[in-house]
């Protein structure tokens, strides 16, 4: 028996490289990371997704201020190799002929990303979180129940499958009907594949757990022979993807600390539901930590000045704004969503202009809406109005990629983050920023609150206690961030050595606690061993 069985680590996208637009956000990239940490270790995992030809779209600020979506063809053939594995889904009363790539150029473990082979039968893959309820099962399906099959068709037969995310319980599914097709019953399958699957659970925002209606399951195909009353045993009725994936579960973990004790609280009265552990998330220190901060050490202020000139010349060759090198420089960036507040620290016009009138403040905001998502549409809308108000010290800078949020996360000097605590679950680009010596001024959610020292190695905003209220939240955590700013930050910053003793507190505190590749062997010490030893125990 092998010490570390091997794992199939299934996700619906990858942030691996900003040439390779098959993610839309932080998921995706936290699962890049999770797949090069895991290359570069040399640990025995595989992992599956879509190849969304299409990807993710491209979004441009109107002359209006209103986002505006476009897609644009990619062209992603020299960036997968074929691997002759074919398989079928069914969908809609059809088996649907689908193939495999691999996906290995960045350092990553395998990654096998699915498509189906027929170009009339592509628009289930075609673009990645676009389309209505049917292109969404659709896509989970080819997830998910592909996803088993293709690991079948390559002669590999994982001791465990993680499922990262809601996307891919209909994996789940697939292993129950197999052990269904040897004569088992849907409960004696089920208890079966249990021992075998393991699950995150990411967001603890009700809105950002999908669910889906058991008509659509049982139509589309998902439901892999399992009767309508079986599926709701599983994941309810409506269908709740993660409430599935809990109950499929032997073992599941949150994404930090906090958000651990926010997903038993949240996930409390789901009946048979794995227990939730924390493993926190760590970025991957070779792709967003800047070489010139690991070698410098001593000299970290001028090997930031470095990556903060580059950070601007960029921001200059987009907006045509020259910003200063010697003012103090906060970056903002993030997906658009209500509970993310990324126009706080704007929301006091009385407070904050006399800050940017002056020239010593400074602020880059980036960050994509959902283009189904018409809040956090309006939000960006509303970044770019104070953006105009603002010109010479605001600035919102468009099509949120990697490529952009390296740049930011190395060359700000504090990287701000208010979500509403407990509603971010990690909150991984505080990482990133932290490991290039950016220092954090942050709510205490997500990953923050085990990485915090005042006044050390970045900032906390407010206590840490909860407000159910969101309007005395707000005002609450704008007025700790205001005195923040006044009477600590921008004096600290006109310190420069202590700044530069902060810098290098903030990147030995993030260095090891909060890579990728602490992440990896936490998983595999803790969520994904004792699962396959146990099935192999009593298999």
């Amino acid at each position: 028996m092998s010490e570390n069985p091997t794992v199939a680590y299934f996700c619906m996208e990858y942030g691996l490289h900003p040439e390779f637009p098959i993610y839309a956000g932080g998921l995706g990239i936290l699962a890049g990371d999770h797949v090069k940490s895991a290359g570069e270790l040399g640990l025995p995992l595989v992992a599956i997704g879509l190849l969304w030809r299409g990807g993710y779209s491209h979004q441009r600020i109107g002359e209006d201020g209103v986002p505006l979506d476009r897609d644009d063809a990619r062209d992603l053939s020299g960036l997968v190799e074929p691997t002759g594995a074919r398989f079928t889904v069914p969908i809609e009363g059809r088996e649907i002929p689908c193939v495999a790539w691999k996906v290995s150029r960045y350092g990553n473990a395998p990654l096998y990303l699915l498509e189906p082979e027929a170009e009339a039968d592509r628009w289930i893959s075609r673009r990645l979180y676009c389309g209505g309820p049917k292109d969404r099962v659709a896509q989970e399906i080819l997830l998910g129940v592909g996803g088993v099959r293709a690991l079948r068709a390559l002669g590999i037969r994982p001791s465990v499958y993680h499922f990262n995310e809601g996307h891919a319980v209909f994996a789940g599914l697939e292993l129950i009907a197999e052990e269904a097709a040897a004569g088992r019953t849907f409960s004696d399958g089920w208890a079966a594949v249990r021992p075998q699957i393991v699950f995150t659970t990411h967001t603890p925002v009700e809105a950002g757990n999908e669910s889906h209606s058991l008509d659509l399951l049982m139509e589309m195909g998902a439901n892999r022979g399992a009767r309508r009353e079986e599926l709701e045993r599983l994941g309810g009725n409506p269908f709740n993807m993660t409430v599935a994936g809990l109950r499929l579960a032997c073992r599941a973990n949150a994404v930090s600390a906090l958000h651990a004790k926010t997903a038993k609280a949240m996930w409390r009265d789901v009946s048979g539901a794995a227990p939730i552990e924390p493993i926190t998330n760590g970025v991957h220190p070779g792709t967003w930590q800047d070489a010139r901060i690991r070698e410098a050490r001593g000299d970290l202020w001028g090997a930031h000045q470095a990556q903060k000139g580059e950070l601007l010349a960029e921001v200059e060759r987009r907006t045509g704004v020259a910003l200063r090198t010697d003012r103090l420089l906060v970056g903002f960036a993030r997906r658009a969503a209500a509970y993310k507040r990324s126009d706080l620290i704007l929301r006091k016009a009385e407070r904050i202009a006399p800050h940017l009138e002056r020239g010593e403040l400074q602020i880059l905001f980036s960050g994509k809406a959902h283009p189904q998502d018409e809040a956090g549409r309006q939000i960006l809308t509303n970044l770019v109005r104070m953006a105009r108000r603002y010109p010479q010290s605001v600035l919102f800078l468009e099509d949120y990629d990697m490529r952009l949020g390296q740049l930011l996360t190395r060359g700000c000097d504090v990287w701000l983050n208010n979500p509403r605590r407990p509603l971010e679950a990690s909150g991984t680009s505080g990482m990133k920023a932290a490991m290039n010596g950016v220092l954090n001024l942050s709510v205490l959610d997500g990953w923050w609150p085990e990485g915090c020292e005042h006044g050390v190695n970045g900032w906390q905003i407010g206590d840490g206690s909860e407000e159910p209220d969101p309007h005395r939240s707000d005002e609450r955590d704008l007025e700790a961030l205001y005195r923040l700013l006044e009477t600590e930050v921008l004096p600290a910053y006109q310190d420069r050595a202590r700044w530069n003793a902060m810098m290098a507190a903030s990147i030995q505190m993030s260095e090891w606690r909060f890579s990728s590749h602490r992440m990896l062997r936490e998983y595999f010490a803790s969520l994904y061993r004792a699962p396959a030893v146990e099935q192999r125990a009593t298999g």
